[in-house]
């Protein structure tokens, strides 16, 4: 079997009490190229995450070419390195930071992630170095410390870095076979029902836009959350994505992620926002989170019945790092990834795209859909989790690697779309098949109301 059907049938085999009849989507439509060409088999895992979203479509009653035609590679592979394709009135953008990557440590290699300014000052403060630091003077500090004692600190301190481990590690281990312990995407019913069809709770509209009427909010940050959002909006649903004022997402990172949705600012902290954000709550059918497993009741928001919670992790909700932080350049590292794709076998590499984020908002995505299907018969709530982890396990597990690939050659000029001013946003053109756009481009970040 073709590696990006076992993807579409191993998530709807996971699909527990919604179990569905396995499947037959269109097959790719086009040539497959060398945007992401790895040593692991990341086209199949990007082509196979977003078939699944287009079955789960199909399944809700979609139309046309987004369930007739299978998904075009070299539109997929834009989408999912939309970060490097990413120009703001003409000028590329730095997807890392200059305290993120791969530093040597006395015993081995450690990744950091300091894209965001917290997370930058907690890595300094471990460190015990000054807030100026550059890496260069990191990179002294890091060379005489041990890699997982430095890890095991950076978990205490919220400060986020990972020893470089072998996949044989990685396999072995507590976090790691968590991982691997759980279904690609796992969705559980709940006892709770609607008290009352809300807008979107009856049987979906289906046509060219399945999720027409549903509204979903959007508590999530970076990529995997805000990819599953955006391709909720592209199937038609009204998504409001909710951020706190502080710490403010990464302008490029909302431009290239945030289209079709709007784009609010509520401080749970505050009880009055935090009253603001129930009232959008109880009138949701989902809630897309992306943060750790129990942030959603420290903030003292309820759940209502019926609702369709969904949630992307890092490691997943499950083992001795369900609580941990993490990114996929992150996972890539810890789970053997990244030394799979050296180029000497010894220096750390990447994917060449944050393909763990992208492929698990798509499959998140997909588990919405199919959960509000399920939900649009019984009335009932469900969960929906999927973890960066185990999608990093489905890919190490994945036939086809190639260590003679071809170095990544960009997509055709046809894979972008501009559009905007002050910036001028160009950006990939949606990975589904069916639409040469979005939606919407991305509103201003935190510019809309806080309503339906």
């Amino acid at each position: 079997m073709e590696q990006w059907r076992r993807l579409v049938a191993e998530y709807e085999s996971g699909l527990g009490d919604d179990a569905v009849e396995p499947s037959s989507p269109p097959p790719p439509q086009g040539e497959r190229d060398a945007w992401l060409a790895a040593t692991l088999p990341v086209l199949d895992l990007a082509l196979g995450a977003v078939a699944a979203l287009g079955a789960a479509a199909a399944r809700a009653g979609a139309t046309g070419t987004l369930v007739t035609s299978g998904p075009d590679p070299a539109r997929v592979a834009a989408a999912f390195g939309s970060d490097r394709l990413l120009r703001l009135d003409g000028r590329p953008v730095d997807g890392f930071a200059p305290l993120s990557g791969f530093f040597r440590t006395a015993d081995g290699w450690v990744r950091t992630h300091a894209n965001y300014p917290h997370h930058r000052a907690r890595l300094l403060h471990l460190l015990g170095v000054h807030d100026g630091a550059g890496r260069d003077e990191v990179a002294d500090r890091l060379a005489a410390a041990s890699a997982a004692a430095l890890e095991d600190d950076a978990a205490a301190a919220g400060a986020i870095v990972v020893r470089v481990r072998a996949e044989e590690e990685w396999r072995g281990s507590e976090p790691g076979a968590a991982a691997w312990d759980r279904p690609l995407v796992r969705t559980a019913r709940r006892a709770d029902t609607l008290a009352g069809p809300p807008d979107g709770a009856g049987p979906l509209p289906g046509g060219p836009a399945p999720l027409a009427g549903v509204r979903v909010l959007d508590l999530t940050r970076v990529i995997a959350g805000p990819v599953a959002t955006r391709a909720l909006a592209q199937l038609g649903a009204d998504v409001l994505r909710v951020d706190p004022p502080v710490p403010a997402e990464i302008r490029w990172q909302h431009l290239d992620t945030g289209q079709g949705k709007r784009s609010t600012l509520l401080d749970l902290h505050d009880p009055g926002d935090r009253e603001r954000a129930q009232a959008l709550l109880d009138d949701a059918d989902v809630l897309v989170t992306g943060y750790r497993p129990g942030a959603l009741e420290a903030f003292g928001l309820r759940l209502p019945p019926g609702v369709v919670r969904a949630r992307v992790t890092a490691w997943g909700d499950a083992g001795p790092w369900a609580r941990r932080r993490g990114f996929d350049s992150i996972v890539q590292a810890a789970s053997g990834i990244a030394l799979v794709s050296s180029a000497d076998g010894v220096t750390p590499g990447a994917l060449p795209a944050q393909a763990l984020d992208h492929a698990t908002g798509y499959l998140l995505a997909a588990g919405v859909v199919d959960a509000l299907r399920a939900r649009s018969r019984d009335g009932r709530g469900r969960d929906v989790d999927a973890a960066l982890a185990r999608t990093a396990a489905w890919l190490l597990d994945a036939d086809g690697r190639d260590r003679a690939h071809p170095p990544p050659a960009v997509p055709p000029s046809g894979t972008v779309v501009s559009h905007g001013h002050q910036p001028r946003v160009t950006t990939a053109r949606p990975a589904l098949p069916g639409a040469d756009d979005h939606r919407a481009p991305a509103h201003p970040w935190g510019t809309d109301h806080a309503t339906w």
